[in-house]
Formats: C-alpha cells, structure tokens, sequence
C-alpha cells in the first residue's frame, strides 16, 4: 500500500481501511490487552533482577507480538523470548533496510527504474519467510474455516472474493504476494513507530514526574471506574493520557518529513510568482513544523497540555502532521494509537519510572535509523508502584 499508487492504491486503501474501524478496533482490543498484561509480567520479572531497564527493547517485543497477531494472525512469543524467529527477522527488516540506503532512494524516487533493474529493498531470505508464514496462515484457516475478525482476514478476503476494482471497473483479486506485502507493511509500520512512540513517552514522563503521576492517577480511576478492568469504553476516557501520547508524537515525531506529490500546478498563496508544477515532489518537514514556536510555545518543554481539547478544537489539523494529513495520512492511526495507550496504562498502573545514570539525556538519536530512534537505547530506572 505504501508503495501503491493512483487507482490501485485508492481500490486497495479503500478494502483495507475498513479493518481499522471502531468496530474492529473493539474486536483486536482484547488481543492487545492479553500482550499487554503479558508486558507488565515481563517488566516485573526483569525489575526484580535489575531496576535499570532498557525500556526501547522490550517495547519493540510488546509491538511485535501485538502485530504478530493481528496482522499475520500467529503467537510471536517475543516478550517472553527475545531470541523469537519472528522478532528477529522483524528486527532484520529494519535494519538491512537502513542499511541499503541507494535502494530505498531508487525505489520511493525512481520506482519504474528500480522495477527495471530488480532492485529489491527486502533481501531474498526476509522475503521467504514472510511468505512462508502466510501461505502456512492461508493453508490452516482455509483448511480449519477460521475468521479472527483480524487484518489478516481482511487480506485473506481480497484474495479471494475479488473484492478490488481495476481501472477499467473489472472485479479483481490480489496474490499472494501482495497479501504478504500488505501484512509485511503492517509489520514494518508498526513495529517501530508504536514502540518509539512508548519508548519517548516513559522517557519524558521519567523526567517529569508531575506529569507521570497525573496521567497514573487517571488510569487508577478510569480502572476504578470499570471495575478494574481495561475495557475498549477506558480508552475514550483517558483523555490526559492521550495528551502525553499526542505530545510525545510532537517532540518526537517518528516520520519527520512526509514525501507527496503534488497532483497539479499550485500558486503558493501569497507568493502568486511561485507555482508548485504538477508531478513535483513535495518534502513536508513535520518535524521542524512541530517544534515551530509560532504554532507550540517552548516547543522544547514536554507539555501535554499542548493538546488539552479547548486547544485542538482551535488548532488547525495541518499543524500537527504525526499521522500525515489527506486521503494518504496513516491508515492505521486508531490501531497505533489504541496499542500505544494500552501499553502506557498497563505500565503506569504497576510502575514508577524515574531517570538513572544510562539515562540519555540530553537524547542523542540514532542518525542512520529512517524514524526518530536513540543511538544508544533509553535506560530508565523501574520501580513497583
């Protein structure tokens, strides 16, 4: 999909939104919330051999196992195994990846030449066993006449009623091949901006524990509130909690430039000399435009408040751009943010986080990482509530 354009990627994007809905959302809820209470297990059991945790690592196994499930429909294991097949080739995706950087040029830049020259952006290895994890996926639940409710499925249907439309109106299927890009697509969206985003998060609330204790106390009483439970309607009532999230992605923006192309000739307003001609490529600076004091004052202090609803209801939507903008913003906001907020309120619930001295501060990233990542982990000190 990422890649997809014009008429393909409207019928596809308009067969695969429909898994991200409200009402899917509700039926893979539960699913995140059992790997979220597996998360908190597995914070306590590594808080009681060494407070110090690296909090980056695990949050990456949490991501995994959640989209394991749901996007290839598979139990992972990575939290309680960091060794999972799964969590390393996930790892690998990422990483040969940014180490192919010619590649990814040649492919988001000039996509006919690298179809021309077979320049691939995933090695032959990675691509096996993706594909060999989904056709064992089809086989079982084709076989057993299993439905999960989950992306998988979705998949699994325009593979095989024909649900897309061609240019020329003709009912049409994906392969194989293109339901393992899809779910492989899921994977890498998912996997490491989900987890970044938990990761920058727990490190600004260490750093201000004013802010840690406000958005704990509104998940013990939301909690309390539905009979301790974490229920999908508890979501709806963390607001403050969603303002750290929203904050977080502001500061540090996991996509710091979006790339679009500008579908005709535009006259920059005010500047009627300057004409963004049609087909051009546009890079967005997201990430300067969300540290811009013009739009966020002290756009350098973690303030969740930034996003208190009396001050999104007056804001612009183009002013905060984590999730892009227009019929090409994310697709899968609502499952990113829903995993992001159940991962912060099981952690929250059960822990304190405070800085120690591996505690990166002031953040060095990681320059070579195509998201916003530390270099070198966040090391945070974990204690019992």
């Amino acid at each position: 999909l990422f890649m997809m354009d014009g008429h393909k990627w409207r019928s596809m994007c308009s067969k695969i939104s429909p898994t991200f809905t409200s009402g899917k959302m509700k039926i893979m809820y539960p699913v995140v919330v059992r790997v979220g209470e597996e998360l908190t297990n597995v914070f306590a059991k590594m808080q009681q051999e060494d407070p110090v945790i690296e909090v980056k690592d695990v949050l990456a196994r949490f991501t995994t196992d959640v989209i394991g499930t749901c996007a290839f429909g598979i139990e992972c294991n990575s939290l309680k195994n960091p060794n999972s097949e799964f969590l390393v080739m996930g790892r690998r995706a990422l990483t040969d990846i940014r180490l192919n950087p010619i590649a990814g040029f040649l492919l988001t830049s000039f996509p006919n030449i690298a179809r021309f020259l077979g320049v691939k952006l995933t090695p032959d290895d990675l691509i096996e066993f993706y594909m060999r994890i989904v056709r064992e996926n089809i086989e079982y639940r084709e076989k057993n006449n299993i439905r999960c409710n989950d992306f998988f499925d979705m998949l699994l249907d325009l593979k095989n009623n024909k649900l897309l439309k061609s240019e020329d109106g003709q009912n049409i299927s994906i392969t194989v091949e293109e339901l393992a890009a899809q779910a492989f697509v899921f994977l890498r969206a998912g996997y490491e901006t989900s987890s970044t985003t938990l990761s920058f998060a727990l490190y600004e609330l260490a750093q201000h524990q004013d802010i840690q204790e406000r958005a704990r106390q509104e998940v013990l009483e939301v909690l309390e509130r539905h009979n301790g439970e974490l229920t999908y309607e508890c979501m709806s009532e963390m607001v403050y909690l969603n303002q750290v999230i929203l904050e977080t992605l502001r500061m540090y923006t996991v996509l710091p430039v979006l790339n679009r192309k500008c579908l005709e000739d535009y006259p920059v307003p005010g500047h009627p000399k300057y004409v963004i001609k049609k087909d051009i490529r546009v890079l967005i600076p997201v990430g300067a435009m969300h540290r811009d004091p013009d739009l966020y004052p002290n756009p350098d202090v973690f303030n969740p408040d930034n996003f208190a609803p009396e001050k999104e209801a007056t804001r612009d939507s183009i002013e905060f751009l984590a999730f892009g903008e227009g019929p090409r913003n994310c697709i899968g906001m609502r499952f990113g943010k829903m995993q992001v907020r159940i991962g912060l309120a099981c952690l929250l619930k059960n822990f304190r986080f405070n800085v120690c001295d591996k505690t990166p501060i002031p953040m060095i990233y990681d320059t070579r990482s195509f998201t916003v990542s530390s270099k070198s982990g966040i090391h945070l000190r974990v204690d019992k509530v």
